[in-house]
This record gives C-alpha cells, sequence and structure tokens, in this order.
C-alpha cells in the first residue's frame, strides 16, 4: 500500500465514555490480510496536538500493509477528526480512549509506537494490559514491545510546570488555563488548562520503577528542544534493565519525522518482530 493509499483510508467511530462525558473517537484500522494473527500488528499513539495523518503514522501504517501487517491509529478527543474540545483534554481521559481503541480494534501482538505524549501514552497503556494479564487469547491483543519516539512521560508536570516562570503558573491558577505558543501545526497557540497540570499528576510514572513486561526501543533527538534527551534517560533508569535499547540521533530534532529517522522508527518496530 502507498503512503497515499493509506492515509485515504476513511475512519471509523466509537463512543468513548459516558452521558456528558461521552466522545466521537476516529479510528483507521486495518487488520492483516485473511484476519490471521502471525506478525504483530501495529497500534500508533500520537502525540500532544498532532493527529493519526501525520508522516510517522502514515509511514508506518503503508509499511505494516506492505508487510502483511495490521495497523491501527486513531485521534485523541479534541485532535484531528475525533470529537470534542481540546481544553477539555487530560492524560487520565485521552488514556481511557487509548485503553478502549486497543480493546476494540487490537488481536493479538501488538508493537504499540508513542510519539512524544504518546509515548507516556504507551507505557499507561502497557500497565493497564499488565493489570488483566499480558498473555494471548481467543480475540485478546497483547504487548509483543514498544517503541517511543521522544517520550514524554510525566511532561505534564516536568516539562510544563516544574519549567513554567512564575507569571505563568499563576495565569494557569487564576484564568485555568495560558496560550501557549506553538511552532507545529498552523502556529496557532493552544490551551494549557490547570485541568490538564493537575489530572496529570494522576497518571506520573517517573518517581518510581515501570514493569512494561515486554521489549522496549526508544529513539531520542540530542537536539530536541521539547523533550531533552535527559528526559528519556530517566526514563532508561525507570525500565528493567533488560531488553531496553535507546538509541540518540545526535542530529536529531523534536519529530523525527526525516526519512532517515522513520527507517530508524521502522527498523526497531521489525526488531521486534
Amino acid at each position: 500500500m502507498s503512503q497515499t493509499a493509506a492515509s485515504g483510508q476513511e475512519p471509523a467511530f466509537i463512543e468513548v465514555g459516558e452521558g456528558s462525558g461521552a466522545r466521537r473517537i476516529a479510528v483507521r484500522a486495518r487488520a492483516a490480510p485473511g484476519g490471521a494473527i502471525g506478525a504483530p500488528g501495529l497500534f500508533w499513539l500520537g502525540g500532544f496536538k498532532s493527529d493519526m495523518t501525520g508522516t510517522k503514522a502514515i509511514a508506518l501504517d503503508a509499511w505494516a500493509a506492505e508487510h502483511g501487517r495490521g495497523s491501527v491509529r486513531f485521534d485523541y478527543s479534541g485532535h484531528g477528526e475525533s470529537a470534542g474540545d481540546f481544553a477539555d483534554g487530560t492524560i487520565g481521559r485521552w488514556l481511557e480512549e487509548s485503553v478502549a481503541v486497543f480493546s476494540q480494534f487490537c488481536s493479538g501482538p501488538q508493537v504499540v509506537i508513542g510519539s512524544s505524549m504518546g509515548g507516556w501514552m504507551a507505557l499507561l497503556l502497557a500497565r493497564e494490559i499488565a493489570k488483566r494479564g499480558n498473555a494471548g487469547g481467543s480475540g485478546r491483543a497483547w504487548l509483543a514491545g514498544l517503541v517511543l519516539i521522544a517520550p514524554a512521560p510525566d511532561f505534564t508536570e516536568e516539562l510544563m510546570w516544574k519549567a513554567f516562570p512564575p507569571e505563568i503558573r499563576a495565569e494557569i491558577e487564576t484564568k485555568g488555563l495560558w496560550l501557549r505558543p506553538s511552532d507545529y501545526g498552523d502556529g496557532s497557540p493552544y490551551p494549557i488548562t490547570r485541568n490538564l497540570i493537575e489530572e496529570g499528576r494522576n497518571h506520573l510514572l517517573l518517581g518510581s520503577k515501570i514493569d512494561v513486561g515486554c521489549p522496549v526501543r526508544i529513539l531520542q533527538g540530542a537536539q530536541d528542544p521539547d523533550v531533552p534527551w535527559k528526559h528519556a534517560f530517566a526514563l532508561v533508569h525507570r525500565l528493567p534493565a533488560e531488553d531496553v535499547v535507546l538509541t540518540m540521533i545526535q542530529d536529531g530534532y523534536h519529530r523525527l519525522s526525516r526519512p532517515q529517522d522513520i527507517a530508524r522508527i521502522i527498523a526497531a518496530v521489525a526488531e521486534i518482530g
């Protein structure tokens, strides 16, 4: 499948949440040919204010199609084609959506690929899967491994709140949000809400051991201004010693979307199986 064909797939929609908290989530899922469970499928978790039609997501979906693998990607609420207001988003809300899509659309072994905030989501998803037992069964999905691209666990606290100067903290506390300038997308600023910061504290991972129960591959750009390379090292120190590999890309920035970066990401996916 070409990248154009992959990106042209129409999304399905599911409802996540109940009552006033319900939201319509857009999903693009493609099963392996014949529905057989063979090589692991790919499950994509995008970044903060990004969507499932980005360069990396499309390239991975195209690669999966060419190699007879299933692929699932979706937009968090308030992102891309999913419903909802971005300002209503929290880590817990987006995690609930990630778990719902994984449970409903994935079957058999999966390589979960998380970019930036998606790296945090991938680690949280792994913890949720571990709670129910990371073992295969009919109609069930389990983890073959994680591929984390400039992963940003705990970013609401470590990379936002702790890094904000007093005047921005005060604005968030008094007004409930701060409009953060952005160099991505159309350049429009996006809201950082008090609820995002406070609710994010319920999901912090870097203060203790993180046991994901599967191989982990991390790709990090040394020139990344948004998620510094030291953040990746802090994560590695919390992961098990066995089968965790960190690849530092000396000239890499945050997006890691250049052809050579995508080739490295695909190689990491293929290495897992």
